[in-house]
């Protein structure tokens, strides 16, 4: 695999598997999570699988699940 780098292509990602939770809605409104075999995790919009992916190291994505865990995110939700 080339370089990886954020913003790249998912399409470029090859050999990941991505995984939405099983909260997402019916219409395919979801964030997809993949681990690459650097460690690192890619984000994409289910809506846009060819579209750019992010990357983060494995602490960003803990700090961020930390975050959701803890309520800090919650008033971003709709109706909260």
């Amino acid at each position: 695999m080339h370089h990886v780098y954020n913003g790249i292509a998912a399409t470029e990602l090859h050999g990941v598997v991505w995984q939405k939770s099983r909260h997402s809605n019916s219409q395919g409104s979801c964030v997809e999570f993949a681990k690459l075999a650097s460690g690192d995790v890619a984000v994409r919009n289910s809506r846009h699988p060819e579209g750019p992916a992010l990357v983060y190291t494995p602490a960003e994505i803990e700090s961020m699940i930390i975050g959701v865990k803890a309520g800090e995110f919650d008033h971003l939700v709709a109706g909260a």
